[in-house]
């Protein structure tokens, strides 16, 4: 590929500031191109671009303009999927059929809601005879959105398009690991005609001092984070100066309950898809195989020959089923839990590596100690642990004993069990005999350390909308003799 460095997107003009630092393909470990990295000044230039544009543009108040600005902006997507997805797989390392998959759930993302922008309503109400009360939803502001390596296109047009469609001006910061990517899909999103000049604006990330300066300006408020745990409590506690509001979508840990009369053909194939998609370094990937004491061997080994079957290999390549990790750190990282995974509990498949990129193949360990850090820390790689349980009671039980709750999924034959166990888990999204099911019209967040806040679907807009009480004493027209 023959890639122009990646520049900054400030007030309508592309910024070239800045040295320039290599963006490695990690299924090669070569160089895939160059970006420009970041400042806090070029963040607070941004931010105050962003906000300009928020009182001085027709955008805030002008929902028919910000709908033709998102149909734009998805059609420009579509025009450049192919050229997108292509660049996902190179530096993300991701297979292409995840990457075409992102590409084209963005695509639906933005479209979905450019169908919402049109149809945001407030409500009235009378509270005595002639005192009327009118409550407006309007725009928040200026949001900042904070975007992960895992999956830059979606992930950013998730949080994007509901902040356009509330009428908010932008300011992004694109993850350091995919930043050509990022500005693939702005050159897309800045050449919609009716986007005006300031509402959407970029900066790449140089180590945390965007995203620092970001959350810390007082010319944005509100920030939308989609990250680690972790990150997110950094964040909020960095926003609570200046005291904007936050929707964070954090680490997960979901649990697969396995009970006794499931059908095991499905769940092997629905948990092999839900657990390694992406090389598991989704926080939605199944992390951990909580399975019925009776049928637990057979699902064991069921489950290590699908997982053994998986091609592990570069995303380009049509045969493989599980792409590279984002980079060696990472790789290292997962190869160190795998010495623990084997200290604390019993090693089923030991994952190993293979080519010469970020590749490691799938893991799986059995462990039954609930209290241990394999059990209830994110792991973001392709491992999962298996636990064995006796009954419904204990299934819930160990399926909430994590401070996570961002997904989960159930398997049973049993309607009314599936729907008791999914009341029952404390999760934002459970899947019933299946995994790994997302779309635009659907929220999902998180319970617990997994997050505030919801993403997607007609709730997705309420991170970025504000609600105004107006108030009338209009009278009664009185009453003829």
């Amino acid at each position: 590929m023959n890639i122009a460095p990646a520049r900054h997107f400030i007030d309508g003009d592309w910024v070239a500031e800045g040295s320039q630092e290599d963006s490695i393909n990690p299924a090669t470990f070569g160089v895939l191109g160059q970006y420009h990295p970041g400042s806090a000044a070029l963040a607070n230039a941004a931010a105050a671009a962003a906000r300009k544009a928020f009182f001085d543009s027709p955008w805030a108040a002008s929902p028919r303009l910000r709908a033709q600005a998102l149909f734009e902006i998805a059609d420009r997507l579509d025009a450049a999927k192919d050229e997108i997805a292509d660049l996902v797989v190179a530096e993300n390392g991701k297979i292409r059929a995840e990457a075409m998959g992102e590409t084209m759930g963005a695509i639906s993302e933005t479209r979905y809601y450019a169908g919402l922008t049109r149809n945001i309503r407030g409500t009235m109400m009378e509270t005595a005879p002639g005192n009327m009360s009118f409550f407006n939803r309007e725009p928040a502001g200026v949001a900042g959105v904070i975007v992960p390596w895992n999956a830059p296109v979606t992930l950013l047009m998730r949080s994007l398009a509901p902040a356009l469609a509330a009428g908010c001006t932008t300011f992004i910061k694109p993850a350091q690991q995919t930043p050509l990517v990022h500005a693939r899909i702005m050159e897309a999103i800045t050449s919609a005609p009716s986007l005006p000049k300031g509402v959407v604006n970029s900066v790449n990330e140089n180590g945390i001092e965007v995203g620092q300066a970001m959350t810390a300006s007082p010319d944005i408020d509100v920030i939308s984070f989609t990250g680690s745990s972790r990150t997110g409590a950094a964040i909020m506690a960095a926003a609570a100066p200046t005291l904007k509001r936050v929707g964070l979508e954090l680490g997960g840990k979901a649990p697969a309950v396995i009970f006794e009369d499931a059908d095991l053909d499905l769940a092997v194939k629905e948990l092999t898809h839900g657990s390694l998609a992406m090389a598991g370094q989704i926080c939605v990937a199944a992390a951990r195989f909580l399975v019925h004491e009776s049928i637990a061997e057979d699902f064991e080994a069921r489950i290590t020959a699908a997982f053994k079957a998986v091609r592990t290999g570069p995303g380009s390549d049509p045969a493989s089923q599980m792409g590279s990790l984002i980079d060696d750190a990472n790789r290292q990282r997962i190869e160190r839990l795998l010495e623990q995974a084997a200290d604390e509990g019993e090693m089923i498949l030991r994952g190993e590596r293979i080519g010469q990129g970020a590749f490691l193949t799938p893991s799986l360990f059995r462990i039954d100690n609930l209290a241990s850090p394999l059990v209830q820390e994110e792991l973001f790689g392709p491992l999962v642990s298996v636990e064995r349980f006796a009954d419904e009671a204990e299934a819930v039980h160990k399926a909430n004993a994590t401070p996570y709750g961002l997904a989960a999924s159930v398997f049973t034959r049993d309607g009314a069990r599936s729907m008791r166990a999914s009341r029952a888990i404390r999760a934002g999204t459970v899947w019933i005999n299946s995994h790994l099911r997302l779309f635009a019209e659907g929220e999902t967040g998180g319970y617990g350390k997994s997050g505030l806040g919801r993403l997607h679907g007609p709730e997705g807009l309420n991170d970025f909308l504000e609600t105004k009480h107006i108030y009338m004493e209009a009278g009664v027209i009185p009453q003829t003799a």
